[in-house]
Formats: C-alpha cells, sequence, structure tokens
C-alpha cells in the first residue's frame, strides 16, 4: 500500500467519494453528513491522501484541513476490498504527518456513531471524543474527536 498527496479531482477517486457519499447516506439523513466535495478537497489548505494498492488502484482516501487552530480529518475512507489492509491507520498517519509539518496544535475530526470500524480506529490511534468544535452543532448523529499533536 502506498500513500502520497495527490488531487482529489481523478475519476477513480470521485467513484471513490461517491462511494463513501452512499455509503454515508445509507446510515445518516443528509442533513447529518458533513461531506466536503472535490472542488473543496482542491483548495490550498487542504491535503487529500490517496492509498493506492500494489497494482496503483485508489483503495482509500483522506483529507487534513489546515487551520492554525486545529486539522481537521475529512473524508476517510477505504474500499471494502481494502479493509483490514492497514490501510487507514496508514492514511492517518500520513495525515497526521501533514497537520505536524503545519504546526497544527491538534487532529479533530466528526464520525457517525453508526461506525463502531472507524471509532474504534481513530481511538486506539489516540483519538478522544470532545464536544463540537469550529461551526458543528452538537449533534445526537455525531462524534467528535481530538488528538493533541504538541
Amino acid at each position: 500500500m502506498n500513500i502520497t498527496f495527490e488531487s482529489p479531482n481523478q475519476p477513480e477517486i470521485i467513484a471513490l467519494i461517491a462511494e463513501l457519499d452512499a455509503y454515508l447516506l445509507e446510515l445518516y439523513p443528509p442533513e447529518s453528513v458533513y461531506a466536503l466535495d472535490i472542488d473543496t478537497l482542491a483548495q490550498p489548505h487542504i491535503r487529500f491522501a490517496v492509498a493506492r494498492n500494489s497494482e496503483g488502484a485508489a483503495a482509500g482516501c483522506g483529507a487534513i484541513v489546515l487551520t492554525p487552530e486545529y486539522a481537521e480529518v475529512k473524508r476517510m475512507f477505504v474500499h471494502p476490498a481494502s479493509r483490514g489492509s492497514g490501510a487507514a491507520k496508514r492514511l492517518l498517519a500520513k495525515l497526521e504527518e501533514a497537520a505536524r509539518e503545519a504546526g497544527c496544535p491538534v487532529m479533530v475530526l466528526e464520525t457517525g456513531p453508526d461506525q463502531p470500524e472507524a471509532l474504534g480506529l481513530y481511538e486506539r490511534l489516540g483519538f478522544a471524543r470532545r464536544g463540537p468544535y469550529g461551526g458543528y452543532a452538537d449533534d445526537p448523529l455525531s462524534v467528535f474527536m481530538e488528538k493533541p499533536l504538541k
């Protein structure tokens, strides 16, 4: 598995994100899905990482939104065929590296309560639950987490 920062505006990445959106909309109503679109993901303050398998196919992705206050993890997804490969852990490590390089004091994320595998992964990697941040409202379908970087 190779993890690199790439443009999200690639056909196979767009398809991967469409699969992520379909998955999230099976679990949550649209008003509780806080997704960034491809154009937003291509902004200069966002780093977009892609996990590629040994054949070079996109197996997963994740983004980090860099701000002076925090680095927010967005669009984390590993294709079902690649789950269990360590791709999510390696994607998060790459995003954390970018957050540290940018001098962000903390990584934050919003996920949902109906994603126990994701919650378990984040907890194993040092994230702890917290309250809403940024522009998020307190939503029973949101779980907010953070990991200090300093």
